[in-house]
């Protein structure tokens, strides 16, 4: 069994940046997927970015790319986003996931593990 908590979510202001970061616990995910899901108020839960397990490949929705970049460190157990020129339209409630094979989905219920989420507001 896997847990997932994410942190350094908040409110920021458009063109800002922020940092989220989630902490793996439990079984060893070193070959998972790990990605980043987020879900706006009242819409549906969306793909924001994923790497692979040894980080060689990484993948980030349209609307983030150059933006938005992940990282992993699997010796800490440990995954993070790094958001820049954040907008308004960022905000939402960004989840860690887990991926227990070497494919990359960008459905929600293809992911086998999640946090419990952390806020992102984007103000005007």
């Amino acid at each position: 069994q896997v847990q997932l908590v994410e942190s350094g979510g908040g409110l920021v202001q458009a063109g800002g940046s922020l940092r989220l970061s989630c902490a793996a616990s439990g079984r060893t995910f070193s070959t998972y997927t790990m990605g980043w899901f987020r879900q706006p108020p009242g819409k549906e839960r969306e793909f924001v970015a994923a790497a692979s397990w040894n980080g060689g490949r990484t993948y980030y929705g349209e609307s983030v790319k150059g933006r938005f970049s992940i990282s992993r460190d699997n010796a800490k157990n440990t995954v993070s986003l790094q958001m820049n020129s954040l907008k308004p339209e960022d905000t939402a409630v960004y989840y860690c996931a887990a991926q227990v094979d070497y494919s990359v989905s960008t459905y929600p219920h293809r992911w086998d593990y999640w946090g419990q989420g952390t806020q992102v507001t984007v103000s005007s």
